[in-house]
């Protein structure tokens, strides 16, 4: 895969240019802008972006490895995310982690064969009021038992298969 921006991705990448004047606030929209496009953030991808941005590599690379938002690989349709910090822990995120692990046989930063879903552990999603906490594609739902998430599953899992 070659990495340059399609026509509209260069469209919006100079829409980028001309809303954020300062070269430093316009890496994060043209990492959001790269990860729409290439499906990731990988190195290939990081080193492009400080390319078209005339920033040192290492520059984008901090901004990669910071933000939890950026995947080094692609991710399935729907990405599923789980807090793992005390409050949630207290309330049982520990036993639907292994609940999510079992049903999907994946394991954290992994995706389904099919494509259909990523599983990610956050140190917080900031939700502690609906314990476990949990996010689908950055949507919250919760608090959710097994059950509730099985269900959750299988109406997601009938919508992405267009069934």
């Amino acid at each position: 895969m070659k990495t340059v921006f399609d026509a509209k991705g260069e469209e919006l990448f100079q829409e980028i240019l001309a809303r954020f004047t300062l070269g430093n606030s316009r890496v994060l929209p043209t990492l959001h802008l790269a990860q729409a496009v290439f499906g990731a953030i990988t190195p290939e991808v990081e080193s492009y972006v400080a390319d078209r941005l005339g920033l040192p590599i290492s520059r984008v690379h901090e901004d990669v490895t910071f933000y939890h938002l950026y995947h080094p690989h692609p991710h399935g349709r729907y990405t599923l995310t789980i807090c793992n910090n005390l409050s949630c822990l207290l309330c049982g995120s520990d036993a639907l982690l292994a609940h999510l692990q079992k049903r999907l046989g994946i394991g954290p930063g992994e995706t389904t064969e099919d494509g259909l879903f990523t599983l990610e552990v956050s140190e917080c999603i900031g939700a502690c009021h609906q314990a476990p906490a949990f996010q689908v594609n950055g949507r919250f739902h919760g608090p959710l038992n097994p059950a509730q998430v099985d269900e959750l599953l299988d109406g997601l899992a009938k919508d992405g298969s267009g069934k």
